[in-house]
């Protein structure tokens, strides 16, 4: 890490707690934006919910739950 970033980070963790989540999810829509080619409207809804994960408002299902819901639901 530069002594920039450092800085920065010394900074933001200086923070309070919900100015820190802003500023997270302020980064991780501008690295999703730039790797994927994200629309703003679809970079604000990946920061909702990727906020409705973090602060457990949604349940995450992993994959081979989903995928033996669908079997079964295929299977009827």
């Amino acid at each position: 890490m530069t002594a920039l970033a450092q800085r920065l980070l010394d900074e933001a963790l200086a923070l309070p707690a919900e100015e820190r989540r802003a500023l997270i999810e302020a980064l991780e829509e501008s690295l999703a934006g730039a790797s994927r080619g994200l629309s703003r409207a679809w970079q604000a809804e990946v920061g909702r919910r990727a906020a409705e994960v973090r602060d457990g408002e949604v349940r995450v299902v992993r994959w081979d739950e989903v995928e033996a819901r669908i079997r079964r639901t295929l299977d009827r």
